[in-house]
């Protein structure tokens, strides 16, 4: 199956395969930003709560971004401790792909950042434009899981020019 996705799908098929991922969720993303979805109970709630939820389940979630998010995410940041020692991040400045595995078994390839207007749950009149591919073909997984992999281990920091930026201050701030 490789399913083209558009604007709203993102939402529809997207986020609602992440809530449930049963073994491991990785997302990269170059802007992260609070995102609210409406949980399996029909409230909405921010997403940071659905991964809390996940990690206290098992899931390993792992979080790569290109720059530190805004108050109102760390703000909610905060709120679930669960995240502050099971969720793993990496913040590095050149990451600009937008790459979502779930479990080994889709892998979402598109343009859409972690934000409200790009996945969230905002109007028609609000949402960005967006396109990606969702797939569980095996060779697109395994790449894109090796690519994701290739930065999260730190395999071009050798040679970065962009080191002063690197770190992950979202777990200082507590």
């Amino acid at each position: 199956m490789t399913q083209y996705i558009a604007d709203t799908d993102h939402y529809s098929e997207v986020i609602a395969r992440m809530m449930k991922a049963r073994r491991l969720l990785w997302i990269a993303t170059a802007d992260l930003k609070d995102l609210y979805v409406e949980s399996k109970t029909g409230r909405v709630v921010p997403f940071l709560k659905i991964l809390s939820d996940l990690v206290k389940k098992g899931v390993e979630v792992r979080l790569l971004h290109a720059k530190e998010p805004g108050q109102p995410f760390r703000e909610d940041f905060d709120k679930y401790p669960a995240l502050w020692g099971k969720m793993e991040r990496r913040l590095c400045p050149r990451v600009h792909a937008k790459l979502i595995a779930i479990d080994s078994e889709f892998v979402y390839i598109g343009s859409a950042n972690m934000t409200g207007a790009g996945m969230g749950m905002k109007s028609s009149a609000n949402r960005n434009f967006e396109a990606g591919i969702l797939t569980d073909e095996p060779g697109f997984i395994d790449s894109a899981m090796s690519h994701f992999d290739s930065i999260w281990e730190g395999t071009h920091c050798k040679n970065c020019g962009r080191k002063e930026f690197c770190g992950d201050r979202i777990k200082d701030i507590k």
